[in-house]
């Protein structure tokens, strides 16, 4: 496959190539958005895509401002959680990046979701573009070390 370039504009277009990232995920998945309050982590076809992901031996990564809209609305997140905590790992950022507005999803360094602002539906996916990530690649570690821990399965508090 080629590498592909798709522009998106609406929340049906943004769930439709976040599936697709997700779905392609074999090794590593890592996600940054301020709340995933509309990427329907709690759904049973996001659930099923993340079991089947896990189960082969893919490892998780997540951060977020916070997550009472995971915990709220989410359950089976948490109860994946549970059951992958061993492969998940989910940070929260530190009070100096909460003015990060931007949301995307990473799989296997190669492929990629964005939003350019989470309060807005527009934004791209890439597949096959390893080289259009590395930018997107360097923010996401960024983020991860300079956040900390956050929601584990048996508690709460993202």
């Amino acid at each position: 496959m080629d590498r592909q370039v798709i522009p998106f504009t609406t929340r049906a277009e943004f769930q439709q190539h976040l599936s697709t990232c997700l779905s392609r995920a074999e090794q590593t998945l890592q996600m940054f958005d301020p709340d995933y309050a509309i990427w329907e982590l709690g759904s049973s076809a996001t659930d099923a895509q993340l079991r089947r992901f896990l189960q082969a031996g893919g490892r998780l990564q997540l951060v977020a401002h916070e997550g009472r809209q995971m915990e709220r609305d989410a359950p089976r997140f948490l109860r994946l959680l549970k059951d992958y905590g061993h492969v998940i790992e989910v940070r929260r950022t530190n009070q100096q990046l909460r003015q990060l507005t931007d949301s995307f999803c990473i799989a296997d360094q190669r492929d990629i979701v964005r939003r350019f602002h989470s309060d807005h539906f527009r934004g791209e996916a890439v597949f096959n573009g390893p080289a259009d990530l590395q930018t997107s690649l360097e923010r996401f570690l960024t983020i991860w070390i300079e956040s900390g821990p956050g929601l584990y399965a048996n508690s709460t508090g993202l």
